[in-house]
């Protein structure tokens, strides 16, 4: 298998990547571990290159919701291209891999001196931005095996791998939905050939078909990105 880049670095003109990759850092993410706290100081900026890692909230009166899921497509700590300096969300590790990592003092120096990767960072919170709109429209108005479906499909394209670990505890945990909506949802998917899971790993067997469970919001999300990061 090919290694895994990471697209926000890799679409930027060679002297800007360049620079950028000089003051980064790789690091191997571990699986469960957090990696920046709730309303906590941003210390470093992460481009995943093979980690996977989820942004969630949660509140004194509501269980945690997973709002949003960073892979190679994305960057990790965006609120410091708006000089914010914490936002009321928790990142943890689901998927472990590799990362860049920069702390955010030589980062914001090359953000001031970078026009391109300016650029590059701005268009890439539109995406967000509009990402985060159809995930709430999602939430409400979709069935669990519909965004069940959604939600594997985002994480097939960020694994790189047909197959990966996973628990339907934690997929009920991160969707805010009763583990039985996903029990019986994954189990639908699987008797229909679409997917295998046993023993804690689940595998994509039709990526065509799981494509054709979900909701439109999925497809939305990908012209999304490809119409602000061509």
């Amino acid at each position: 298998m090919p290694a895994v880049t990471n697209t926000l670095i890799d679409t930027l003109p060679r002297a800007a990547r360049n620079r950028l990759l000089s003051i980064c850092q790789s690091v191997e993410l571990i699986s469960g571990n957090l990696v920046s706290g709730s309303d906590t100081p941003t210390r470093h900026v992460y481009f995943p290159t093979g980690s996977i890692l989820s942004l969630t909230t949660s509140s004194r009166d509501s269980p945690v919701l997973e709002v949003g899921m960073v892979g190679s497509e994305g960057m990790l700590g965006l609120q410091v291209v708006l000089a914010v300096n914490s936002v009321p969300l928790q990142a943890s590790v689901r998927g472990a891999g590799t990362a860049w990592r920069v702390a955010t003092e030589p980062f914001n120096r090359e953000l001031a001196g970078s026009r391109a990767l300016r650029r590059n960072l701005n268009s890439y919170l539109q995406v967000i931005l509009l990402q985060l709109t159809s995930e709430a429209r999602c939430v409400r108005f979709h069935q669990i095996d519909q965004r069940l479906a959604r939600w594997l499909l985002m994480t097939h394209d960020r694994t790189h791998a047909d197959s990966f670990s996973v628990t339907q505890a934690l997929i009920a945990h991160l969707m805010g939905v009763r583990r039985v909506g996903i029990a019986e949802a994954a189990g639908a998917l699987q008797r229909k050939g679409i997917i295998k899971y046993a023993r804690g790993t689940l595998t994509i067997v039709d990526r065509d078909a799981l494509e054709s469970e979900t909701c439109a919001c999925y497809e939305t999300a990908r012209k999304t990105y490809a119409r602000f990061m061509s």
